[in-house]
């Protein structure tokens, strides 16, 4: 089963090694087990994760999450503005493009 909003080379991650990404989706599963947060704020904290890291896919699969958790499009903007002071400048701004992109997508639903 594809889904439009999945990136291509993810899609191919999952058909050449199902195994892997079973494995992976465990290890997912048990740590969010493991925490006391509510998905909103667990999503939330990956959303910040991914913008320190500057890693644009997860940036752009956690503002997805995050959405569909119950987090506002200010919410996610917030991670991204905190990430100023701490990650810096072009970091952050780099993130708000991301999330715009997420944010202004066309919405299959």
């Amino acid at each position: 089963m594809q889904h439009k909003y999945l990136p291509e080379v993810y899609v191919r991650f999952l058909e050449r090694f199902p195994d892997v990404a079973e494995a992976h989706g465990e290890l997912a599963r048990i740590v969010r087990e493991r925490n006391s947060f509510d998905d909103r704020t667990d999503r939330l904290i990956k959303l910040a994760v991914a913008v320190g890291s500057e890693a644009e896919g997860a940036v752009r699969s956690n503002v997805r999450k995050a959405l569909q958790h119950g987090a506002t499009v200010e919410d996610v903007q917030a991670v991204a503005l905190a990430a100023i002071t701490t990650c810096g400048f072009p970091t952050a701004i780099a993130a708000l493009g991301w999330i715009e992109s997420v944010v202004l997508a066309p919405s299959d639903a």
